[in-house]
């Protein structure tokens, strides 16, 4: 956290950080928290704030609603990116994962007596990328973390931890929050009412996504992808247009992809577009539908899903063979 005016609940947040809030009041706080849910609700910041409350040296001297003074020495060293008892484990790049060398760090770190007299703080991101040999000695960790000492570890998708690491976390789960609940925050980031409320659709309801999604680049990459999947339709190459992408995006383009398949099967089941994320792509959806059985676009949705999940656990596929597959088997359906 850059910013200590920033280190204030998010909007969709206030009741969780209360609940939290409540805990730490009756010295009940747990050693370790797993803040799980999909990417875009803000458990970073949340993460963000924790830490901030916790290695605060003057929390009382805080302006109102805020976490943290923002101005005593351990605020100073957090926000200068350095702060002794803060250990911060970042998500590994896409396609890697966090090896048996990173936890180790942990045993060196949670060795010493916090040198600034308060918590020790660790703090993991994604860490469902974790190998079973790491996932192990951060389990060691867990059994026994001396006092006051937190574990702060979070997941977009906490079905993919070991069950022995969950069962000693308590569990924050994050959930797309209304758009009543984010309208006025939307608004402070995207153009005006109009963008907040179609970029919240189609960010499946979290905030930061829509945010992410409204921007300049983002906007570019779906609008070429929405005119290749129109040159498909009107009978365009699947290997030609495959060859135009970035394979550095390759992550990206299967992300959208995956949510516009699910769109396609909400469609052909239901016949109606009320539930439809993407609801711009609705003369596409209509001729996926008529072109092909529901079944056979479920089996394109398995496909990129699979491939989505290699990426993850880092097994590298090729980019460009993964694209003119994907690509090969849309064109055919379109063209049944």
């Amino acid at each position: 956290m850059s910013d200590d005016r920033q280190a204030i609940p998010l909007p969709w947040q206030r009741s969780d950080w209360q609940r939290l809030m409540q805990l730490f009041a009756r010295d009940r706080l747990p050693h370790a928290l797993l803040l799980a849910g999909g990417n875009g609700l803000g458990k970073g910041h949340f993460a963000d704030m924790i830490a901030a409350k916790l290695l605060c040296e003057a929390p009382e001297q805080a302006a109102e609603g805020h976490v943290a003074c923002g101005q005593c020495h351990g605020c100073r060293m957090r926000r200068a990116g350095y702060h002794p008892d803060l250990l911060n484990i970042p998500a590994p790049d896409l396609g890697r994962l966090i090896r048996i060398d990173a936890i180790r760090g942990i045993n060196a770190f949670l060795s010493e007596t916090a040198q600034q007299g308060g918590y020790r703080v660790v703090r993991i991101e994604g860490v469902e990328a974790m190998t079973i040999g790491a996932a192990n000695a951060l389990l060691k960790n867990l059994e026994e973390p001396g006092t006051r000492t937190l574990f702060l570890l979070l997941s977009d998708v906490p079905s993919r931890i070991m069950p022995t690491i969950m069962s000693r976390c308590q569990k924050f789960a994050f959930t797309p929050p209304s758009y009543a609940e984010c309208h006025d925050w939307l608004l402070q980031h995207v153009a005006d009412e109009q963008d907040a409320r179609f970029w919240w659709q189609v960010a499946g309801g979290m905030p930061l996504a829509a945010v992410a999604q409204a921007t300049p680049e983002a906007r570019q990459l779906r609008q070429r992808l929405t005119e290749l999947f129109d040159a498909l339709v009107r009978g365009g190459d699947p290997v030609a247009e495959a060859a135009r992408l970035d394979r550095q995006q390759l992550s990206a383009i299967l992300e959208y992809g995956i949510r516009w398949l699910e769109d396609v099967v909400r469609l052909g089941l239901s016949g109606e577009a009320d539930e439809l994320r993407n609801t711009d792509m609705l003369p596409l959806y209509r001729q996926a539908v008529k072109n092909a059985r529901v079944r056979d676009w479920f089996r394109l949705l398995d496909y990129a899903r699979e491939q989505r999940r290699l990426i993850a656990q880092g097994n590298n596929p090729n980019p460009q063979l993964v694209l003119e597959s994907w690509l090969i088997r849309w064109s055919a359906l379109l063209r049944s």
